[in-house]
């Protein structure tokens, strides 16, 4: 059996980045020895600025080598965990991107990702700050397996999950920042948590692989993160599932379950990969 022992944290924006890291921090701490892998949300080191479009907020972008990157690198090592790092990442004058470091249990950098889809809808003007990614989908290969980390509105495509599990991840992680714009009326907001999280279950499902969000939690300005961090086994069932409020998650899982499932319900047997290449010009033929 390949057993791992997951903690995910759902924090809040605490008014600024010392204060937020600290929270994160010391309940990371104060599980020591009793995860391998752990993983925190979108943005953790900032307000989620892109609900507007203001060129000041630019400045809470770090560069890969920030004394913020160090500090949880070493935290990484120890903790002696795997640890999943999203942050705002700026990589040249004027280059921007949303990204997540994954630090192996020494320290070392195991893999890095940068968004792929970028929204741009009210409260959520990312493309303003955010140039796409150009990482690709790439499976990270740690001591805690075979992470395949994507980046919320990557949530909602099933290309992206499917080429993760197809080379190799054992599990989807997607650090999240969403929530329901307070404009919005109340009866929307159980369908659209139900729907954001259905997708999720349907990655799980169609690929029979674990899959993690680690949402933020919190007001911000207009909206209201809905936290509801979950982890669902390979056959969509959810093991373990956070309320609104700001919290710690913990759960063991087995790998060995994929391939239970896959012998049971063989979905990436039977595969026509010989049929699907419409898929990349059907726009063109409207």
């Amino acid at each position: 059996m390949q057993k791992i022992k997951i903690l995910s944290l759902q924090g809040k924006w605490l008014g600024n980045s010392a204060k937020t890291l600290e929270w994160y921090k010391s309940k990371a701490l104060a599980n020591k020895g009793k995860f391998d892998l752990l993983v925190l949300p979108e943005l953790c080191h900032t307000p989620y600025f892109p609900f507007e479009q203001n060129e000041k907020h630019f400045d809470y972008a770090i560069a890969k080598d920030s004394p913020i990157i160090e500090e949880w690198k070493n935290l990484a090592k120890l903790l002696n965990c795997v640890l999943v790092f999203p942050f705002f990442e700026k990589r040249a004058r004027g280059v921007y991107h949303n990204s997540v470091f994954v630090f192996e249990r020494n320290g070392s950098v195991a893999g890095f990702y940068r968004k792929s889809h970028i929204p741009d809808d009210p409260c959520f003007y990312e493309k303003y700050y955010f140039t796409p990614g150009d990482t690709g989908f790439k499976t990270i290969r740690t001591s805690a397996g075979n992470l395949g980390v994507l980046i919320c509105w990557d949530q909602w495509f099933p290309e992206a999950a499917r080429i993760l599990a197809l080379s190799g991840a054992d599990i989807l992680i997607y650090p999240t920042a969403i929530g329901w714009d307070l404009h919005e009326p109340k009866k929307v907001y159980a369908r659209q948590l139900d729907s954001w999280q259905t997708v999720m279950r349907g990655h799980a499902i169609a690929n029979r692989i674990f899959v993690l969000a680690t949402n933020r939690t919190g007001k911000e300005n207009n909206l209201s993160f809905w936290g509801n961090s979950f982890l669902c086994a390979p056959d969509g069932f959810i093991i373990k599932q956070l309320s609104t409020d700001i919290a710690t998650m913990s759960a063991e899982i087995d790998f060995d379950e994929i391939e239970q499932n896959r012998r049971i319900w063989p979905h990436l047997r039977d595969r026509r990969v010989d049929l699907y290449y419409d898929i990349l010009n059907v726009w063109n033929e409207q």
